[in-house]
């Protein structure tokens, strides 16, 4: 048991990244309060419409769309920790404000909406910051690891942040859970100052002004087939699957009547299944292949699926923990995948358009999950999309079978044959899920 636990949270050891992970639990559970209970928010002050949660979640990422690939720009020409601790401080100031706002109960629709706009300016800044950062924090045998406590970090904060958000909501309504949340939220303010900035794994090349369009990073891209494809499938993946923060809340609410802990039970349930994904993930060395990519795609899309036809609350608490396993699974190994697989010099630029299509295309995505679950009911609204992502899996993992001139065939079960890499063995499907 020590010798799993000095091998999960080996990344831990490095004081930089051991306080960024601290930083960023604690903002965490802070942020998914928050969400959480603008949720319901939300829902109270539309007259419980779904179209309104699309609404605001659209705002909330609009910025991602607009600003992501900006953001890589700077995240490969400027000081990312410094860039991090402005970031984290307008997040802070605006949740400041927000929350004041509601406290006083005087807060409008039009107010959600704007605030949700300006957490996505802040976030748009700090999400391709922050991916790109985590690679100065530790050395590169110990990236992969440092990437997948990353993740479990999140998912840990949405497993508490909802809980806690459904009690506080059930005990002090929605005024006093934003204060609290915006205490845990200026966390990583102190955190990215108390780092050592002699021990961060910087590249030792300095980047010009001239070196860091936009324009050359998506150029790297395009070349790089082992790069498109992730991204690629986690555009439609991210765009269509990944709208659970407008479809849960009104799952809970509208079809299942149940109350604000309910609703804080189907996002637990979710992130559990996340975190253990995440942990899954942390013991990995080396860069992830293609069909440790693909085989969590179509699995996460049948249950995706499966969710949607919940006949009742208990079944979709129950589905959505598996859903919750290969969703992050999935991210986690993509990210990976890109994060390992791209030069020093374009990883900004990469990363932010790994964020871009990821998190950047959530407004189309929730603006029609949202719409649809207004006109077609919100159980139909999760079942499509996760039809929808099965496709984008089968038609990715096809690709990829031409591209690599890979062959499945049947032996017992289904098997992966590398025809153009004699070398490699073959991987079936359940150790590619493992």
């Amino acid at each position: 048991m020590r010798a799993v636990l000095s091998t999960t949270f080996r990344s831990l050891q490095v004081r930089n990244y051991r306080l960024f992970s601290i930083g960023q639990l604690v903002k965490l559970v802070g942020v998914w309060m928050m969400f959480t209970a603008q949720d319901w928010l939300v829902l109270d002050l539309s007259g419980n419409s779904p179209g309104a949660l699309g609404v605001v979640t659209a705002l909330q990422f609009t910025p991602v769309l607009l600003l992501t690939l900006f953001s890589g720009k700077l995240a490969d020409r400027y000081d990312k920790r410094k860039l991090l601790i402005v970031a984290n401080t307008v997040f802070a100031v605006t949740a400041i404000v927000f929350a004041i706002l509601v406290a006083s109960g005087i807060v409008q629709l039009w107010h959600v909406f704007l605030f949700a706009c300006l957490f996505g300016i802040a976030n748009a800044v700090e999400t391709p910051v922050r991916q790109a950062f985590v690679s100065e924090l530790v050395e590169m045998p110990l990236l992969p690891n440092a990437l997948a406590l990353s993740a479990a970090t999140f998912n840990t904060a949405r497993i508490g942040g909802p809980a806690l958000a459904g009690v506080a909501l059930a005990i002090f309504h929605t005024g006093p859970v934003f204060l609290i949340s915006t205490v845990l939220a200026i966390a990583p303010i102190f955190t990215y100052t108390s780092m050592r900035a002699t021990d961060l794994y910087r590249s030792l090349r300095k980047a010009k002004p001239g070196d860091t369009k936009i324009i050359d990073g998506l150029r790297y891209v395009g070349k790089r087939q082992d790069l498109l494809l992730p991204i690629v499938l986690m555009a439609a993946v991210g765009m269509i699957g990944f709208n659970f923060p407008v479809t849960l809340a009104a799952l809970a609410k509208i079809n299942f009547n149940a109350g604000p802990s309910s609703f804080g039970l189907l996002t637990t349930a979710l992130a559990v299944g996340a975190l253990v994904g995440a942990l899954a993930g942390s013991g990995r060395k080396a860069r992830p292949g293609a069909y440790r990519v693909l085989v969590p795609a179509i699995l996460f899309s049948v249950f995706e699926v499966a969710v949607g036809f919940s006949p009742n609350f208990v079944v979709a608490l129950i589905l959505l923990v598996p859903t919750g396993f290969f969703s992050i699974y999935l991210a986690q190994a993509a990210n990976h995948r890109v994060q390992m697989g791209v030069h020093s010099e374009f990883r900004g630029r990469v990363m932010a358009l790994y964020v871009l299509v990821f998190l950047g295309t959530t407004p189309i995505g929730a603006s029609l999950a949202g719409w649809w679950g207004e006109h077609f009911g919100v159980p139909s609204s999760i079942w499509v999309a996760g039809l929808f992502c099965l496709v984008a899996s089968v038609v990715a993992l096809a690709w990829q079978l031409r591209v690599s001139g890979d062959k499945l065939s049947m032996h017992g079960g289904l098997t992966l044959v590398h025809t153009s890499a004699p070398e490699r063995e073959p991987v079936s499907v359940s150790d590619a899920a493992a």
